[in-house]
């Protein structure tokens, strides 16, 4: 298909708006604090049932999105190997975007009495929507050239931003003012804001699902005669994938400096809001409205970063971010304040939300032409869930052992010293290319 078309790239960037509410009001913000208030036994304690087992219910939620991203990393090597081989890459994503959007529907029915289902439907939803991320990055270079790919990707981001934000403060209106709303229960008005979460994602993704195009079909599902089913067949793509890949050092420099940065920026997403919970102890409004000013200042980040990419290069763009992200750790083992944590938080969302976006685009560039994207982009999307199973245990060892937060965030500025490092052996694409061009002219 024809790349840079205006509508395709407008659609493709509306399934950030559509799946990213997942990520904010059914991760980071009310279906966690409901799940705190609801996931009791009957005494009213924090020790539940689940499938025989006594657990403490965080210690469950923990594990329960442990488990999802594990489970998504082994799934997605064989999922998109499968899909690049039969063409049925949309098909996949619809798949996982389906399962993630009812499950979040499902929660709907979430009460005391149906944690084990709720859990269940939580878990679901982590691999509906990690699940279809894989196949929604691996259009990037399938509709766009690669001089547009920092820019989209940027324009991406920010649409999951300002969408999620959006409906997280319709929901939040309707827990604060249940009296316009009937005079429901604060926990009627949680379970609506997970079926709303639904509905948005599977009604908005339906602009992406109208315009991107399905995959190239491989020569042996065109003829029958070839033989063989797609599982096996998606083995044998994975493996020729996987084979090219160990010929593209510059990829696989790019993959370990992204796993270990990765897992300093991931958890720190994913710890913020505890950090200033139990370290500060901020209450629970504070913590929203630092939720959504992460999420607002992330756009102009999104954005400030592909510019910068344009001047400097990629990889010079990315090292700047994670020198940022050094200071910002830093600075966080010596706040002490709410307002200095704010202002270290507005920090943060500058940076995540340009870490994230340039190297989504980085990635996008340093692999070759190929009708192989989904293959390529699931070992990426591995990198990136191992990388977070793996930071968030560090941080909670180290915290664990040594009994303060503050330990945990020392660790993570030293993996961030190490991802500069490693980012530092890659060359920059604006200079490498310059590079290569001059070669072919002498």
């Amino acid at each position: 298909m024809q790349k840079n078309d205006p509508r395709t790239l407008t659609a493709w960037t509306f399934y950030d708006w559509a799946n990213s509410v997942h990520s904010l009001v059914i991760v980071s913000s009310i279906f966690p604090v409901y799940f705190s208030a609801t996931a009791l036994n009957e005494a009213g304690g924090p020790v539940i049932d689940f499938l025989g087992m006594s657990i403490k219910n965080s210690v469950l939620f923990s594990y329960t999105v442990s488990a999802a991203f594990l489970l998504t990393a082994l799934l997605s090597p064989v999922c998109t190997a499968i899909a690049d081989y039969s063409g049925r890459k949309k098909a996949f994503m619809k798949g996982f975007c389906y399962t993630g959007a009812i499950s979040c529907s499902l929660l709907y029915f979430f009460t005391q009495d149906t944690t084990t289902f709720a859990v269940i439907c939580f878990w679901l939803s982590l691999i509906g929507w990690s699940g279809s991320i894989v196949f929604y990055n691996s259009y990037l270079p399938d509709i766009a050239t690669e001089d547009r790919y920092d820019r989209v990707s940027a324009r991406g981001f920010s649409m999951g931003y300002i969408g999620s934000v959006l409906l997280m403060i319709l929901n939040l209106v309707v827990i604060l003012k249940r009296d316009w709303f009937g005079n429901i229960s604060e926990g009627m008005a949680s379970r609506l804001a997970f079926l709303t979460v639904g509905l948005w994602w599977i009604g908005f993704a339906q602009i992406p699902f109208s315009r991107l195009p399905d995959g190239v079909r491989k020569e042996a599902v065109a003829n029958p005669s070839a033989g063989g089913s797609y599982l096996l067949n998606g083995f044998k793509e994975l493996r020729k994938v996987f084979s090219e890949l160990q010929m593209l050092p510059m990829v696989k420099r790019f993959l370990l400096a992204f796993f270990v940065y990765n897992m300093g920026v991931q958890t720190v997403m994913y710890v913020a809001t505890i950090f200033g919970s139990d370290e500060l102890k901020m209450e629970g409004q504070s913590l929203i409205i630092l939720i959504l000013l992460l999420q607002l200042v992330a756009i102009p980040g999104a954005y400030g970063f592909s510019r910068l990419s344009e001047r400097i290069g990629n990889t010079y763009a990315l090292m700047v971010a994670v020198v940022i992200w050094i200071g910002i750790c830093a600075a966080a083992y010596s706040v002490q304040t709410e307002m200095q944590f704010f202002a270290l938080a507005s920090v943060v969302g500058l940076v995540m939300g340009g870490v994230q976006s340039l190297s989504r685009s980085t990635y996008s560039k340093l692999i070759p032409a190929t009708t192989d994207t989904a293959s390529y982009f699931s070992f990426y999307d591995v990198t990136e869930k191992s990388s977070i199973v793996l930071g968030t245990l560090l941080y909670g060892l180290i915290e664990q052992l040594t009994g303060s937060m503050r330990n945990s965030v020392l660790a993570l500025l030293v993996l961030f010293v190490i991802g500069l490092v490693l980012l530092w052996r890659i060359p920059s694409q604006k200079i490498y290319r310059s590079s290569l061009e001059k070669a072919e002219l002498l």
